[in-house]
């Protein structure tokens, strides 16, 4: 029986052991997407205990934040709200999520928290209930001796060179500024650029964001379609002077319906008004703003990132009581292919397609986007166009493995620029070095079964490129 995760963990073949100590395990790391917060970097946050690093709760604002993974593992063992998100003892709160960690056999949860135990704290004690009190007091006592741990501790211990926050074209980007003018940051951190507010035109606030964003650019209002392009690209300029590297999409579906500029500004006066839009006016309006979004990140040669594919909300009780992004989405189904395929196709003829990355949360659309990102590569950048890492309920071992054999039997794997956490949790970067294990286990057993040459130089190049420097290049750090 081979040792619960040791140093070989996940690694089947010499070759694979080779690749990942000789070459990925001491590479830095750029995690172009996530969702922590600028100002906890900015202002080093110090954690108190395990349960502030991984469950979270209620915020002084009255949302949550927290890991929706983990919440989702104590629901699933019937665990009560009051200690998922609520105010218990902190040490119950941990301990309750140890109980249901301990039944969750071939869940990647054990895996990455054992993970991060190990990378961040040094504690080779495996996570269970009878170990629980002493993981609990080492943890503590590491978090409160030094700024080893601090944010900028986690930072610097996981060797994190670049970080792409997810920010709103309407934040002032005041943390951002302040980060950008501090010499002591190691870590590169820029802001990635949002707008759904202003896409999603059918969405609950539209109006009340709009006069928002009206007045992140001066504004008494935007009377017009043309005045919100005109504003989000004042924005985007405005995020780019602070190092913005790519912007992010979370959409139900990518819809493509080319409408005139009269026409989108006729839907829009409409959601103005507060009246009810059909699907088609919704459509074209939301499609005009990507094709200006889409020619904007061109000239700014900035990474467009498209995330679809989830059901948001499911549990509508629960999102009344909790709000969004608290552990009650699903995986969605929709068929927007040929639309993403249209609306790269309409931009690369109307003044140039920005280099994209796609990402389903099914992972049944894996073959179909490798396919389409095959038929928009560029001269320009190798990999221009790529299918995403495998995103929130697909990043398993299972699903980072059926992502990259998409990406192989399709595309240019060796072009692929790499893992990224999607987190909001500073300890999640432990996930990188998951995502290395599981992807030169793969590479050593295509080379140990002779369906690749063993010649280092190319594949120290490939490993070296999926997890760093591909990301380099592709994002200009």
């Amino acid at each position: 029986m081979k040792a619960f995760m040791d140093k070989d963990f996940l690694l089947g073949t010499e070759t694979a052991r080779q690749l990942f100590h000789g070459v990925a395990e001491t590479l830095p790391l750029a995690d172009y997407h996530c969702h922590i917060s600028p100002r906890e970097i900015y202002e080093d946050r110090r954690f108190r205990d395990l349960t502030e690093l991984w469950l979270g709760g209620r915020q002084e604002d009255g949302s949550y934040f927290g890991d929706h993974y983990k919440w989702r593992l104590m629901r699933a063992n019937a665990v009560s709200e009051d200690y998922v998100t609520g105010d218990r003892d902190p040490y119950e709160r941990y301990l309750k999520f140890v109980e249901a960690l301990q039944l969750g056999i071939g869940n990647p949860m054990v895996h990455w928290c054992n993970l991060e135990l190990r990378q961040f704290f040094g504690c080779e004690l495996p996570l269970t209930v009878e170990n629980a009190r002493a993981i609990w007091e080492q943890t503590r006592e590491k978090l409160r001796s030094g700024p080893e741990l601090s944010v900028r501790g986690i930072l610097r211990k996981a060797k994190v060179a670049f970080i792409g926050t997810t920010d709103d074209p309407a934040d002032s980007l005041e943390w951002h500024q302040k980060l950008a003018a501090d010499p002591d940051l190691e870590t590169k951190v820029c802001p990635s650029f949002r707008p759904d507010k202003a896409l999603l035109i059918q969405k609950p606030g539209f109006r009340e964001y709009i006069g928002l964003l009206a007045r992140s650019v001066s504004k008494e209002e935007l009377s017009t379609v043309e005045d919100v392009c005109a504003a989000l690209t004042l924005r985007l300029e405005s995020f780019c002077r602070l190092g913005c590297r790519a912007s992010d999409h979370g959409l139900d579906y990518v819809p493509f319906r080319p409408v005139s500029e009269a026409e989108a500004d006729a839907a829009y006066q409409k959601a103005l008004r507060g009246e009810a839009l059909t699907t088609e006016e919704a459509e074209g309006y939301e499609t005009f703003l990507l094709l200006h979004l889409g020619r904007e990140y061109h000239r700014q040669d900035i990474a467009m990132q498209l995330h679809y594919s989830c059901y948001r909300n499911a549990n509508e009780a629960m999102f009344r009581a909790l709000g969004p992004d608290t552990g009650c989405d699903m995986i969605g189904q929709t068929s927007c292919g040929v639309s993403i395929a249209r609306l790269l196709s309409a931009l690369e003829e109307s003044g140039g397609c920005p280099k994209t990355i796609l990402y389903s949360l099914n992972g049944a659309d894996n073959d179909m986007l490798a396919s389409l990102a095959g038929c928009f590569q560029s001269p320009e950048l190798p990999g221009k166009i790529q299918l995403g890492s495998a995103w929130w309920f697909l990043d398993t071992k299972s699903g980072m493995e059926a992502q990259l054999r998409s990406v192989s039997n399709l595309g240019l794997l060796g072009n692929f620029v790499g893992m990224l956490t999607d987190s909001r949790s500073f300890l999640s970067y432990a996930r990188h070095d998951y995502f290395r294990r599981i992807f030169c286990n793969l590479v050593g057993e295509w080379v140990e079964n002779g369906e690749f040459p063993p010649e280092e130089g190319a594949l120290r190049r490939i490993v070296e490129g999926v997890c760093y420097t591909n990301a380099v290049r592709y994002f200009g750090l």
